[in-house]
């Protein structure tokens, strides 16, 4: 074996096994304990899990899963709809951004793609989306805490790049009764 060869093969072994080790440590590297615990930002949005039934203007619009998943980093909803439509929402905060994130799909393939943030006691969202025919709507999702554990969600549209507004829908999320509340 030449020289030159003998150069390129140890030079060769060398990289790969840098390679190689710096795989392994990466691999024996802890991940940091509980990364969403870390920041109060990410906690933000608690006030909305739990296991809902839902109205609109006094009526069923639905019932409604929030549940916090994921090493508690996202609040993950699953909806039922009163006439039948379903969806799910995962929702985390972004720290890089400093702002919330909350991807909606539906079986409707319905998908929005929300960013929003906490501020003054509500979790406000907005979305820019396009139709299949290519108009345009903004869309603001705004949610309240409310008195007795419940929740309002409020839903709005602009049609005129937000010079004006109209409610899409407005829900108020109201806690399940147990079985061993409604017994007592």
């Amino acid at each position: 074996m030449s020289c030159h060869w003998l150069k390129r093969f140890c030079f060769a072994l060398a990289v790969a096994l840098c390679f190689a080790f710096d795989v392994f440590a990466q691999s024996n590297a802890q991940p940091p304990a509980k990364p969403c615990g870390a920041s109060p930002e990410y906690r933000q949005f608690d006030f909305w899990i739990g296991e809902w039934d839902v109205t609109a203007n006094g009526n069923r619009a639905g019932e409604s899963s929030v549940q916090l998943i994921l090493g508690k980093c996202v609040v993950f909803e699953n909806w039922t709809g009163a006439r039948g439509m379903n969806g799910k929402s995962f929702n985390i905060y972004d720290p890089a951004k400093g702002k919330w994130r909350q991807t909606w799909v539906d079986d409707f393939g319905t998908l929005t793609e929300f960013t929003g943030e906490f501020k003054d006691g509500v979790m406000r969202f907005v979305a820019d989306t396009v139709d299949a025919r290519g108009n345009k709507t903004l869309r603001k999702m705004t949610f309240f805490p409310l008195p007795e554990g419940r929740v309002r969600q409020l839903g709005e549209r602009s049609t005129d790049g937000g010079k004006t507004w109209s409610a899409d829908y407005d829900l108020i999320y109201a806690k399940k009764k147990t079985a061993t509340a409604e017994s007592k």
